[in-house]
């Protein structure tokens, strides 16, 4: 199944800087994982905004939720998830 993401992150006030380092290290190896598994196809960002919007492709819901939660940054990260459903002219 395929699903268009949008998340926003919003880091809390005053978070040390270190930390805001290692956390967007560790996003960007993480999603770079979640590329070579497949399961991250594709990321936009919205100009003017801490905000994503991607392409994702997960068997199930569930493992969809499993593959976002693992960010490092989820846990300040607002999600919204769309399921696609291939349109009659793609067929």
């Amino acid at each position: 199944m395929e699903f268009l993401v949008r998340f926003e992150t919003t880091l809390p006030p005053g978070m040390d800087s270190e930390e805001v380092g290692r956390l967007k290290t560790n996003e960007r190896k993480r999603a770079t994982e979640l590329r070579q598994e497949g399961k991250l196809v594709r990321l936009w960002r919205v100009p003017g905004r801490r905000a994503v919007v991607g392409l994702w492709k997960a068997a199930s819901t569930t493992e969809l939720h499993e593959a976002i939660s693992s960010l490092p940054q989820f846990p300040w990260m607002d999600v919204t998830v769309e399921p696609l459903a291939l349109h009659p002219q793609e067929l």
